[in-house]
């Protein structure tokens, strides 16, 4: 949002961007979330969990980033989702993670149940994961996360879209040179503050 304000977009442009399906997204995150929640409580198998939980989210996200492909950020989204399903499929339906990134961002209590039966979503990166860099490993420390490489361009993919809609609602772009100093300026500013937060 921040990089939006920063091209000139305004709170009124926003209001007026056109997201489809964005029932789609909700429901994604709500149904895996309550899938995690179910494998954690001993309600579902992890081994059951984990392929519903990503089929649930692919599905859904998938129809929802369909049904958003005027919006070129999107792209990126596409792109980035389909290396999260790759690691995924690669590992029995769930995303591997790093234990030596979980004790990066303070989550090394996970360590032990993840590597006893998983939470139906992830499982701790061993000698039989498949594609390991493709999982989550990189550390956000300010925000006590490990996120994957497909989670990386999902993000930028959002970023992208959200600028990119709120100019198309402005309707009033600003000439290359400066929307490149306000881009670069914005990201120092994110830059800076998660290194004061960690």
């Amino acid at each position: 949002m921040a990089l939006a304000f920063a091209l000139g977009v305004r709170l009124r442009d926003l209001a007026r961007v056109e997201i489809r399906a964005i029932w789609a997204f909700l429901l994604a995150a709500l149904g895996e979330g309550g899938l995690a929640y179910a494998a954690a409580r001993g309600l579902l198998p992890p081994s059951l969990a984990g392929p519903l939980a990503k089929l649930w989210v692919l599905a859904l996200v998938g129809y929802g980033l369909w049904q958003n492909r005027h919006l070129k950020g999107f792209a990126l989204i596409f792109l980035g989702l389909g290396l999260n399903t790759l690691v995924i499929l690669a590992n029995g339906g769930h995303m591997p993670v790093r234990a030596e990134t979980l004790v990066q961002v303070d989550l090394e209590e996970y360590i032990p149940f993840l590597a006893q039966k998983g939470d139906g979503v992830h499982s701790l990166v061993g000698p039989g994961t498949r594609l390991p860099w493709l999982g989550d490993w990189i550390p956000i420390l300010p925000f006590r996360k490990a996120i994957s490489p497909g989670d990386v361009f999902i993000l930028l993919g959002l970023m992208g879209a959200a600028v990119e809609a709120g100019l198309r609602a402005s309707g009033r772009p600003l000439p290359r040179r400066q929307a490149a100093l306000r881009v670069l300026l914005v990201l120092l500013a994110l830059l800076l503050l998660l290194g004061l937060r960690a």
